[in-house]
């Protein structure tokens, strides 16, 4: 090898107690933004949402629906891997941060904006 060429080592994926630790960024899966985007388009249809945000972290993912770009967002849906054995991963925030609806399933916790398109219809 010559001098001037570097090694470079990656992080190997640490196992603890037998599972894997967690990756270094949370994010959603293919399915799982295709199934909020899903919803999104919906709302956006119903003219009750115009803008949304995406973002990860070390312990979180989070999508963010907004009726107008300049407000905070009307509702999170939250995929936190470090509570599916507790409460569920995913959660839907309101605007005040009050958790709407947790779950263990993704599609499940979705539901609950079914129940708003409805309105709508009446």
């Amino acid at each position: 090898m010559r001098e001037d060429t570097s090694v470079t080592n990656f992080p190997r994926q640490h196992r603890h107690r037998g599972h894997a630790t967690l990756p270094e960024t949370v994010f959603f899966t293919r399915d799982e933004l295709n199934a909020i985007l899903n919803i999104y388009g919906r709302m956006v249809a119903a003219g009750l949402w115009r803008d949304y945000a995406i973002a990860d972290s070390r312990d979180r993912a989070s999508f963010a629906a907004f009726q107008r770009a300049s407000e905070r967002p009307q509702y999170q849906i939250l995929k936190q891997p470090q509570l599916r054995h507790k409460q569920g991963a995913y959660a839907i925030l309101s605007m005040q941060g009050q958790v709407l609806k947790r779950g263990h399933e993704l599609p499940n916790v979705l539901k609950y904006f079914d129940r708003k398109l409805m309105k709508l219809v009446e």
